[in-house]
């Protein structure tokens, strides 16, 4: 079985026990649980089930693994002939859930 949730306009295909990063949710500790309501389709056994633009009922329940750092990015700005050279970075911050169970 999987589905495909929908976290703050980010969809993300999942089954039981996957790992997936979302971007970082404030106040969570490891080991909490987390429900995803938000969930566009559920298919795997028999027919599946599509929403509009939510599946009702359905529901996405995840533990908190940890929370990690991304890749660094870095930013570069160059202005040819001015003497203008900025150089700067960014790390996104992320949590990474591993998926219990698809209710619905």
């Amino acid at each position: 079985m999987y589905a495909v949730l929908d976290d703050r306009n980010q969809q993300y295909r999942v089954q039981p026990g996957d790992r997936i990063q979302i971007h970082l949710r404030q106040g969570v500790a490891e080991g909490d649980a987390l429900t995803f309501d938000k969930v566009c389709l559920v298919g795997g056994e028999g027919t599946g089930r599509i929403g509009a633009p939510f599946v009702a009922g359905a529901s996405v329940t995840a533990k908190v693994v940890r929370q990690i750092k991304g890749p660094k990015v870095v930013i570069g700005k160059y202005r040819r002939r001015k003497n203008y050279r900025r150089r700067t970075g960014f790390r996104a911050q992320y949590t990474v859930v591993q998926i219990v169970s698809i209710n619905g």
